[in-house]
């Protein structure tokens, strides 16, 4: 529970407590509650004291509740937040989520009202981003992974805007877990790595935590070095930052490694050594994990006696402390092993704890997803209230717009007054509804614009296909048929939308470019490379690379006659969303002249699709939208490739 400590309870600073140690901090709070000078300090301390109380969720609750109290009654808006915050931790240190999601959604809908009536309030910002990683967290322990991700992301965006660095990085570290979890291993990796680079910069001690968490995902990847190469440096950062626990589950982690590589000694060697730290600060959870590896890798080596003895113990701490899943492997590993031996008995009473932690494991999960179902309930309730609100608002508004005419009706003002305002306001309700058109009419010709890219990107696949079974024969046109089908589908999902995100739009010219290597037998190599600074819901108009991609390959790599490369890299630089198509053909020039020779110029309806979107994008955007086109000279002087710069605006499909 250490988590709720560094991120639910950030808001310390809040209540300008003086700096003493731990043990003398809830003294002090109780001898200033004696004699709080306003409600505000009382809420203040009330609140701070809960906070303290965090392996006492009994008592975290009884003073939260004063503090609401206290809040509630004088109108206390932020200090209310904060009670309901505490509420929801305490719920969540007794696995009572439900109860937790309801009390951080009360958190969350004050501080949202907070942060709309003072915009430049980092406090309050601080305060709403703790209570969407409270509620990210709450989703995560009930396997609600995508709503766990939305949270994260609402969170992270604005302890960003507020500067708080070390925290975002805790975020990170959050979400690279969900991906881990998820078996994502290169979201994982991206986001472990984003915290990693945010730690380094500020000193922080928990990045061997972090270091060793990417060693085992290249681990679970099978990227063996790079994780004895993670684990390494884990190593020699815990040697700065003493850590034993963290420490403890590194040994786990190298026993790991060295048992996949069948260096049996060594895993051992390393088991032995995370044991020896788990049991020395009397961590039953580490040591039964330990245990359970020693037990496993002496079963493989066949020495059944020493086996038995490390599963009898991983299985008793893992039982006392409640983790079911080292029990249920425990005593699986001991009912094998009496199996083998002919002992038929204690075979079968192994294999009963067996069954039964596994019972209790499925109907923990059974829990779980009924107080997920629970949970999406309230989701679905707090938006349909919200929905009424936000009509409640509107018809508040309205009518007090309707009663601000009669008043202007009333006041008496002369005629020509009166002819002046009514011109006044019958001339901005004109510009507003020409603005209005002239922005609806924007959107809707780049739509149409990109409804005509499609088919012209269908009629240069369907050509291609008709080539390559005259080229190729059956078996081949079926495979390219199977290309052809996924890149359909993929542009199918998206040809309604104005904008994609930058990974869609990845995948689909990754498919394409796929599709072109089969019918030029591989002749050309490519690679897509994407900034880590882009995030996840960053968007750009579907198949805009695309026709500068296809006369690459066809005007650049194919009369180059030998076999070529195409390089696509999506970049921010100058908050601009920078996408480069490089290729190593025959450059523009010499590509010109060739056209210039054929019996019939092919004028490409692509490109000149593509500077229509480019231009509709700048219109709608009111941001500079622009595509350069260089063509690339080796050191002799001669052309050696053409690469093509778009600039676009940024801009993000969840908008």
């Amino acid at each position: 529970m250490k988590i709720l400590k560094f991120l639910f309870l950030f808001f310390a600073v809040f209540y300008c407590m003086p700096s003493f140690s731990q043990t003398k901090i809830l003294d002090s709070l109780f001898v200033e509650l004696k004699h709080p000078a306003t409600d505000a300090k009382k809420a203040g301390l009330l609140n701070a004291i809960a906070a303290e109380y965090e392996n006492e969720p009994a008592l975290m609750l009884k003073y939260a509740k004063q503090a609401m109290e206290v809040s509630h009654k004088a109108g206390l808006k932020q200090q209310e937040a904060d009670s309901w915050r505490n509420i929801g931790n305490a719920n969540i240190i007794q696995s009572k989520y439900t109860q937790a999601l309801k009390s951080f959604s009360n958190s969350q809908a004050l501080y949202e009202g907070l942060v709309k009536s003072a915009r430049e309030n980092n406090d309050y910002k601080d305060g709403l981003a703790n209570v969407y990683g409270s509620i990210g967290i709450v989703c995560s322990e009930q396997n609600n992974y995508p709503k766990g991700l939305e949270y994260y992301f609402k969170a992270l965006k604005l302890f960003r805007e507020t500067g708080q660095e070390e925290i975002v990085a805790v975020v990170y570290n959050n979400i690279g877990d969900i991906y881990a979890t998820l078996k994502e291993y290169n979201k994982a990796l991206e986001y472990f790595n984003k915290a990693l680079w945010i730690q380094k910069k500020t000193g922080d001690p928990s990045s061997a935590i972090t270091i060793s968490n990417i060693g085992k995902i290249y681990l679970a990847k099978g990227e063996d070095e790079k994780a004895l190469e993670s684990f390494n440096e884990a190593e020699k950062q815990f040697g700065k930052f003493e850590n034993n626990r963290g420490l403890a589950e590194l040994y786990n982690n190298f026993g790991n490694y060295h048992k996949k590589k069948n260096n049996f000694s060594g895993a051992v060697a390393y088991y032995n050594k995370a044991l020896a730290l788990f049991e020395q600060s009397g961590e039953k959870y580490g040591a039964s994990a330990s245990l359970g590896f020693l037990g496993d890798i002496n079963a493989l080596q066949g020495k059944n006696e020493e086996a038995i003895e490390y599963f009898k113990k991983s299985s008793a701490h893992a039982a006392e402390i409640g983790v079911l899943e080292q029990v249920k492997e425990s005593e699986k590993g001991l009912s094998d092993i009496y199996e083998k031996r002919g002992n038929a008995a204690e075979a079968l009473e192994h294999y009963k704890n067996y069954t039964a932690a596994k019972d209790k494991i499925i109907n923990s999960e059974n829990i779980k997803n009924m107080v997920r179902e629970e949970m999406n309930y309230e989701f679905e309730r707090k938006e349909a209230l919200q929905r009424v609100e936000n009509e409640k608002r509107q018809v508040l508004f309205d009518e007090q717009a309707k009663r601000h005419v009669q008043q202007m009706l009333f006041t008496g003002l002369s005629a020509l007054l009166l002819f002046g305002i009514a011109f006044l306001i019958y001339s901005r309700l004109q510009l507003k509804k020409r603005l209005t058109l002239q922005r609806d009419l924007a959107e809707y010709e780049q739509k149409a614009l990109h409804l005509q890219m499609n088919p012209h990107f269908v009629f240069n696949c369907l050509g291609s296909i008709s080539s390559f079974i005259v080229q190729n024969g059956t078996d081949q046109a079926i495979k390219y048929l199977s290309k052809f089908s996924k890149l359909m589908r993929l542009t199918l999902e998206y040809s309604k939308e104005s904008l994609i995100p930058i990974d869609k739009e990845i995948e689909g010219l990754q498919n394409y470019l796929e599709l072109e290597q089969l019918r030029f037998n591989k002749m050309f190599d490519f690679v897509i490379t994407k900034d880590p600074a882009i995030e996840d819901d960053m968007g750009i108009p579907p198949l805009l690379l695309q026709p500068f991609v296809e006369n690459a390959i066809i005007h650049g790599i194919v009369p180059k006659k030998v076999h070529g490369s195409i390089n696509i890299e999506f970049k921010l630089a100058n908050d601009k969303l920078v996408c480069t198509v490089t290729d190593d053909g025959i450059g523009i020039h010499r590509s010109k002249k060739l056209k210039e020779n054929t019996i019939t110029v092919h004028r490409s309806m692509a490109m000149e699709i593509t500077r229509k979107r480019l231009e509709v994008i700048q219109a709608f955007t009111s941001k500079t939208s622009q595509v350069e086109i260089k063509e690339l000279i080796n050191a002799m002087g001669e052309p050696s490739g053409t690469r093509i710069i778009l600039n676009l605006p940024v801009q993000y499909s969840t908008n």
